[in-house]
């Protein structure tokens, strides 16, 4: 009887491929850092935007940025519009740029004392800045504003913050603001040539004050929000002309006056840390700083609301 003769180096490789396979633990690789130049990276533009369906979603949501008031007048109800304050579409680094925004959400909120969503961010800016109310979740408009939102954040790695991207540039100094001083340079400084004598405003120009300006929720209602805003961005002509102590000093006078109520705004900062400049007292134990003059009642306080998550289940 013939004996079959196997090489032995046959048998020696599969039993080493299986070894490493049932018995061998693989070395844990490093992650991999992700890498962002900010330098480098460009937000896209309505330029770029796609000729297909999400195109569409996207370009519906850079029209209702632009032209809010006119498109939902149910919701936005002031003068304002999304890029009264966010200029040049959202990507206006020294004006509450948007970019980015689609990837640090969720994300948690002092103000509100939770970690919120995007579409609840957009919705305080609905209810607070533009003094209206908010816009139904899942609804087209507010998926094609989220659409846009993620437009400009592409390629942003998640919880990147670009430089400018949390919001009005932070003043270096805080500094008192004089009412009187304010209401001398509000004339002298061009303001009134584009908003009035009375804060009014005209067509787009929004109003600074009065019952069609933004809320006493709205950051710009804190003096050093105001002032930063004023110095990086106004006048229009000639912006970062004035000094801090002008932009304090208009912030002062312009904050004096009467404006929208925000419903709700004594539940903001539950757990304490208001902003010394925030004009109304919080559940957190704050005292209004400069409150205005007077506030405007709301037509429908309930729909200025934007309740916290709700909780579907036991727990704190």
């Amino acid at each position: 009887m013939r004996r079959v003769i196997r090489p032995i180096g046959l048998l020696i490789i599969p039993a080493l491929a299986l070894t490493a396979a049932c018995g061998a633990k693989e070395e844990a690789k490093p992650a991999k850092a992700v890498s962002f130049n900010e330098d480098a990276w460009q937000p896209k533009t309505e330029a770029d935007i796609p000729n297909d369906s999400l195109g569409a979603s996207i370009k519906r949501g850079l029209y209702l940025l632009r032209f809010t008031p006119e498109s939902l007048p149910k919701y936005a109800t002031s003068s304002l519009r999304c890029t009264s304050c966010h200029q040049n579409d959202g990507l206006k680094k020294t004006a509450a740029p948007l970019t980015g925004s689609h990837s640090r959400f969720p994300k948690y909120m002092p103000r509100s004392g939770a970690v919120i969503a995007l579409d609840d961010r957009v919705n305080y800016c609905f209810t607070r800045s533009l003094a209206g109310n908010a816009v139904p979740v899942g609804s087209r408009e507010m998926t094609d504003i989220l659409a846009y939102l993620a437009f400009i954040s592409y390629d942003v790695p998640v919880g990147t913050k670009i430089a400018g991207t949390e919001g009005i540039i932070a003043m270096k100094d805080t500094l008192v603001g004089d009412i009187a001083r304010g209401e001398q340079l509000y004339a002298q400084k061009t303001c009134v040539a584009c908003h009035g004598p009375e804060g009014k405003g005209a067509g787009a120009i929004p109003a600074l004050w009065g019952a069609t300006s933004y809320s006493i929720g709205a950051s710009m209602a804190r003096e050093e929000r105001a002032a930063s805003f004023i110095m990086h961005n106004m006048p229009q002509t000639a912006p970062g002309t004035l000094t801090p102590q002008e932009a304090f000093d208009l912030a002062a006078f312009i904050n004096s006056h009467p404006r929208p109520d925000s419903p709700g705004k004594e539940l903001d900062w539950p757990l304490g840390g208001a902003p010394a400049d925030v004009p109304y007292d919080t559940k957190g134990g704050h005292k209004a700083h400069r409150p205005p003059a007077s506030l405007v009642t709301r037509a429908n306080p309930s729909g200025a609301l934007v309740p916290n998550p709700p909780r579907l289940g036991p727990g704190k």
